[in-house]
């Protein structure tokens, strides 16, 4: 049977690590995931309000093939810079994809980093900034603190982020396929959660996704009141404004897949976004979904469709309690109460 790996994050997918670095003045922060080794990637954008950096050459049709990082931020598109920052520590220690021709063996290197980022710049009490916005220096101290263990809740991209009227913040889950299943597969989910939609039902609290939870994962639920839910309450839903939210993650596996595989594993794990959040890829969302293989080849060779329909419905299982997790670990911060602190106690 399918369990967590031993740390429940996304680093228990073999040649990951995660850092994570904060402004604790602007309320906002960045978060890389660090591929060991240049890594297979895809992504899928579904919201309506995104931002994004080298998206483009993560379609299949591209010509490089792997990345050497994904980078999620805050700071709107002044976070975009971070993934700058990333790339000039990756150049430092020789990382990147050979350019140039005859010029590569002069060492011509260029670290492929795709990033997207998240809005929390109205985030209240956040100081803004003065002079060169953080982003880039954040990228720098984010990498610098890469390793297999990090902080969830309030950290990183998480920092200045929401969830419809609750707290927001960095979330992460993993999941082993038991040994018949992909030879025993493991998959994972590292998200920022900003959304417009809620992540809890207007009527009683309880997380969207709660029976995706696996044991001891998320606090004991509100129980289902009697009376049937109304589907035009949008109570828990964030103030409705254009590109004022966006919930980003990055999903992976240590199995060996191609660029259009990991586009489908992009792709089937957004509706993990669709079961935690109600309603997810809004108009005021910029929903966007990397996905990672680490293993070796990157070919995909011995994946079948159904082999890979099983990594997909992994990783929107992993994307779903992800985001719980996020949610179970925020803290109060800007007026923006925890879901602790809201319904933790079985308080309405």
């Amino acid at each position: 049977m399918a369990e967590p790996g031993p740390r429940n994050l996304i680093t228990d997918v073999p040649g990951l690590l995660v850092g994570q670095a904060e402004d604790t003045d602007g309320i906002t922060g960045t978060t890389v995931v660090l591929a060991e080794a240049p890594a297979v990637a895809a992504v899928d954008v579904r919201g309506g309000a995104p931002g994004s950096r080298e998206t483009e050459l993560l379609d299949p049709a591209a010509l490089v093939q792997r990345v050497d990082a994904i980078v999620l931020s805050g700071g709107s598109a002044f976070g975009l810079d971070a993934a700058g920052g990333v790339m000039e520590g990756l150049a430092a220690i020789g990382r990147g994809f050979v350019v140039g021709g005859a010029r590569a063996r002069a060492g011509v290197l260029v670290p492929i980093v795709p990033a997207a980022i998240l809005f929390d710049l109205a985030f209240p009490g956040r100081r803004p900034w003065s002079g060169e916005p953080p982003y880039r220096r954040l990228g720098h101290e984010a990498l610098a603190h890469a390793g297999e263990d990090f902080a969830l809740g309030n950290a990183g991209a998480g920092l200045g982020a929401k969830a419809g009227g609750l707290k927001g913040g960095i979330g992460s889950a993993s999941l082993r396929l038991g040994p018949g299943a992909m030879g025993g597969a493991t998959v994972g989910a590292l998200v920022a959660v900003n959304s417009w939609g809620a992540v809890v039902r207007p009527d009683c609290g309880r997380l969207w996704a709660a029976e995706l939870a696996l044991a001891g994962e998320i606090m004991p639920q509100p129980a289902l009141p009697v009376v049937p839910l109304d589907p035009e309450d949008f109570s828990a839903c964030a103030a409705a404004a254009a590109g004022a939210n966006t919930t980003i993650a990055v999903v992976a596996t240590d199995m060996s897949l191609g660029k259009s595989e990991c586009r489908r594993l992009a792709i089937m794990a957004q509706d993990g976004l669709a079961q935690a959040i109600r309603p997810a890829h809004t108009p005021f969302d910029g929903d966007t979904v990397f996905a990672l293989a680490t293993g070796a080849g990157g070919e995909g060779a011995g994946v079948d469709p159904a082999g890979l329909a099983r990594l997909g419905s992994a990783a929107a299982n992993c994307l779903a309690r992800a985001v719980m997790r996020a949610i179970m670990n925020a803290a109060p911060l800007g007026g923006f109460p925890s879901w602790r602190q809201r319904w933790g106690s079985g308080g309405g």
